[in-house]
């Protein structure tokens, strides 16, 4: 277990959670937030979904890290206290911490306690002379690091995959403004961006034939089962993915086979058959869109690297 000195826990709790919750599924339009799909199953079915032949990002930004490792080096520059947002089983960042050189520290950040744990372990396991800080928060927490930013070094966060595009627009615009607030002027951060393609690639890689992204949508039911003590009717949803072309933007729901009643705290709520709860957008970028939200947040895009057939990048963007 990583030790208690070095494990950073900002607590995201129960009555957030339930705030969350309620607040969702008291709109029109019933939403739940993304980040109730990670306790430590969720996790888990994550990783698999990562996998998977149908879920084409994960497989894609691997390539390209593994194709451009020496300018992605380049740019990251000397001594420098690597931040990973979501960090998961830190799969990707493995490639960074093995040929980074002169990292002073690994800032792992990632909402599931049990999890974040494990993966930091495995981490110092793997490279057991490099200060691991693991920190459990979630993105909405304001995260400083002063402590491990020594006067000589630099913070560079790293947001893989594709997990920009879970936020709407405005919501981009500010995770990426307390991103530049945590690394500082002068700071960077390595995203992987995932870009506009084809609709039937994109409806495959969110419906997969093994059903994979079916029960990590519908685990979200369970995680908040288990942290509320409510008792949803798992059965009774199914997992909806479509495309929304307009918006450019994947848009994922759990959808009610019957109708329910759903008890949360002092709230009830009434779900019809047919009726879709909204558990995720995923927006997909051009790349001059994704520079002018960059910017919005004092971001400017230095570097771009991108598959051969462009479906998806990886942006260095460095804090000005």
């Amino acid at each position: 277990m990583i030790s208690n000195a070095l494990f950073l826990d900002l607590h995201p709790g129960t009555e957030t959670i339930q705030e969350m919750v309620t607040e969702g599924l008291s709109k029109v339009q019933k939403t739940l937030p993304p980040k109730l799909f990670y306790d430590e199953r969720g996790s888990e079915l994550f990783d698999q979904i990562c996998e998977l032949e149908e879920y084409y990002p994960t497989r894609t930004e691997l390539a390209i890290l593994r194709d451009n490792m020496p300018a992605i080096l380049g740019a990251l520059g000397q001594s420098v206290v690597l931040v990973e947002y979501g960090s998961g089983s830190s799969t990707k960042t493995q490639l960074l911490l093995e040929n980074l050189k002169g990292l002073i520290a690994y800032v792992p950040i990632d909402i599931s306690r049990e999890h974040l744990a494990q993966s930091a372990l495995q981490i110092e396991r793997t490279f057991p002379n490099l200060n691991v800080l693991p920190v459990c928060a979630d993105y909405s927490q304001n995260i400083n690091l002063s402590e491990a930013i020594a006067p000589d070094s630099h913070a560079v966060a790293y947001f893989p995959g594709s997990s920009i595009g879970n936020f709407e627009r405005e919501h981009a615009v500010s995770f990426l403004q307390r991103v530049h607030d945590t690394v500082g002027q002068g700071g960077g951060l390595l995203i992987g961006v995932d870009l506009v393609k084809d609709e039937a690639i994109l409806e495959r890689a969110y419906n997969d034939t093994s059903g994979t992204t079916a029960r990590f949508n519908l685990n979200m039911l369970s995680h908040i089962n288990h942290r509320l003590g409510s008792q949803i009717d798992i059965l009774g949803f199914k997992h909806r993915a479509i495309y929304n072309m307009d918006m450019a933007r994947i848009e994922m729901y759990l959808v009610a086979n019957k109708r329910h009643s759903i008890t949360i705290g002092d709230h009830t709520f009434r779900i019809q058959e047919g009726e879709s709860i909204l558990t995720e957008y995923s927006h997909k970028y051009t790349l001059p869109d994704f520079k002018e939200l960059a910017k919005e947040a004092r971001f400017a895009v230095e570097k771009v690297w991108v598959d051969s057939e462009s479906l998806f990048s990886i942006q260095y963007l460095s804090a000005f």
